[in-house]
C-alpha cells in the first residue's frame, strides 16, 4: 500500500469525539431517593459513601417515615450517564443532613444544574436544599418523588409550600426507575441549557 492508498483510505473517516462532560448535582434533604436515583440511572457502578445509621445518628435523624433505612450517604454518591453521544452526565449526589452541608460548596462546585428531591411528606427536609440552589443562582428543578407510587400534594402545593419561582419546573418521578430519573435530569438539562442561551 503507496502512503496515497493511505491517505485516501482515511478520508472519508471523521474523528470522533468523546461526548462533553456536564457535571449535574442530586440534592435534597435525609431520605428523600438521592442514593436510589444516582444507583438507577448510572451506566457504571455507582460511588456511594454510605454508612449505616448508628443509634447515636438515629437520634439525630427523623426515621419514623423511613423505618426501613439502614444506611445513610456521609459525603456523597457518584454515577454518570450517557444522554447521547455528544453528552455525558456526571452525577453528584450530596449527603442529606445539616451536619454534612459544609460540603455542598465542594459538591456543587461547576455544575450546570440541580435535581433537588422532595418528599411530599417532610417537605420541611427541602428548605434548606431549595434556598441553597437559589442563593447560589444554579438552575434546579424540583423532583417530587413518587413514595409507593403515590404524593401527598399537588404540584401546585409543593411550589407554594417550598416558595419556587414560577420558572423552576416541578416534576413528578420514581427515584428507582431509570427512564423516570432520566427525565427528570433532562428537565434540568434544557432549563440550564435555555438560561445559558445554548
Amino acid at each position: 500500500m503507496t502512503p496515497t492508498d493511505s491517505l485516501t483510505r482515511g478520508a472519508g473517516r471523521t474523528a470522533v469525539r468523546p461526548p462533553l462532560p456536564v457535571k449535574m448535582v442530586i440534592a435534597g434533604g435525609f431520605g428523600v431517593g438521592k442514593t436510589t436515583a444516582v444507583g438507577s440511572i448510572s451506566e457504571i457502578e455507582p460511588l456511594t459513601t454510605e454508612a449505616s445509621i448508628t443509634e447515636v445518628a438515629a437520634g439525630v435523624d427523623d426515621l419514623t417515615l423511613t423505618p426501613r433505612k439502614t444506611t445513610t450517604t456521609v459525603a456523597m454518591d457518584f454515577g454518570c450517564i450517557t444522554i447521547d453521544p455528544t453528552l455525558k452526565l456526571y452525577l453528584f449526589g450530596t449527603p442529606g443532613q445539616e451536619r454534612f452541608g459544609f460540603m455542598w460548596d465542594d459538591i456543587v462546585e461547576g455544575a450546570l444544574g440541580g435535581l433537588v428531591i422532595v418528599d411530599t411528606r417532610r417537605l420541611d427536609d427541602c428548605y434548606a436544599a431549595v434556598d441553597y440552589f437559589e442563593h447560589k443562582g444554579i438552575p434546579f428543578a424540583v423532583a417530587i418523588n413518587a413514595f409507593d407510587g403515590r404524593v401527598e400534594h399537588t404540584l401546585d402545593e409543593v411550589r407554594w409550600a417550598l416558595d419556587v419561582a414560577d420558572g423552576t419546573p416541578l416534576v413528578v418521578f420514581d427515584a428507582r426507575e431509570r427512564g423516570s430519573v432520566r427525565d427528570a435530569l433532562l428537565v434540568v438539562l434544557e432549563l440550564a441549557l435555555a438560561r445559558s442561551g445554548g
